[in-house]
């Protein structure tokens, strides 16, 4: 598992601003050449309630081309979904070559919030790590990048937030019975944690652990990390020129193009 600092902060709003401009830009370049590459990823987002994941997904989305991703919210199974095994549902939602598939919570459910509420029977959620590790290390042979990102928040920092959420209007629906509910239980979840990335940090998949005690500092971090693990491996220049391209501009719309950026690809 990667841990990605201490507990992190960001103080001015500018130089948050400067930066999460700066990695949202890297990320871009790095959609566009998984694009063109026509390669696959694989996000996973996990971690405490209001922790920020949704916050997080938003500035990683926001400056992205929408036709490049898709953000799949995972909450209880549907009645389709019910009776099929776990990872059914997971399968239909792989990402086509040139996207990337964003999981808002995932088939690690399975070994957190069913092993602790008892959704899953004890054989159920034992066997799940090695099936969960199966089902990654096949997809990573298949070439699809898998980063998963755990983000942590302290017990305090979770109340404060939920205050938070009950007294802002816009915020309330945010807060569930099951997000209170769950804080009783923190002692479980965080047992049910350890074993997860225990058992699931591969050197395929690795966890990164994001501190988000500080929502700005977080939020870039994401990205950072998110830019990191993409890219590693992958050429992420753009393509040269279409030679056949530059012609035809040149031709029917009197455009020219300095010699200097005609690095063409021959006749692709």
């Amino acid at each position: 598992m990667k841990s990605h600092g201490a507990f992190g902060y960001i103080e001015d709003k500018a130089h948050y601003k400067a930066q999460l401009k700066k990695w949202q830009r890297k990320l871009l370049h790095v959609q566009q050449a998984y694009y063109h590459q026509k390669r696959r990823a694989v996000i996973v987002f996990e971690g405490w309630d209001a922790a920020g994941k949704g916050g997080a997904i938003r500035r990683l989305t926001s400056k992205l081309d929408p036709r490049g991703f898709t953000v799949y919210p995972i909450a209880a199974p549907g009645e389709e979904e019910n009776g099929r095994h776990y990872l059914y549902r997971f399968y239909t939602k792989l990402p086509v070559p040139g996207t990337m598939t964003i999981f808002d919570r995932s088939y690690y459910g399975r070994v957190l919030v069913e092993r602790v509420e008892g959704l899953a029977s004890p054989t159920q959620w034992q066997r799940a790590y090695q099936e969960i590790n199966e089902f990654e290390r096949l997809l990573c042979d298949d070439g699809v990048r898998i980063v998963k990102l755990f983000l942590h928040i302290s017990e305090k920092e979770q109340l404060k937030r939920f205050e938070e959420r009950l007294h802002n209007p816009h915020k309330r629906w945010k807060l569930t019975e099951e997000d209170v509910r769950n804080r009783g239980k923190r002692k479980d979840y965080e047992q049910a944690i350890d074993a997860m990335f225990s058992k699931t940090d591969t050197v395929q998949a690795p966890w990164h652990l994001i501190p988000a005690e500080h929502k700005w500092f977080a939020r870039v971090e994401v990205l950072k990390t998110l830019v990191s693990a993409l890219r590693e491996g992958v050429d992420i220049s753009p393509p040269p020129i279409d030679k056949k391209l530059v012609t035809l501009a040149e031709e029917k719309l009197g455009i020219t193009v300095p010699s200097s950026s005609k690095q063409v690809s021959g006749d692709s």
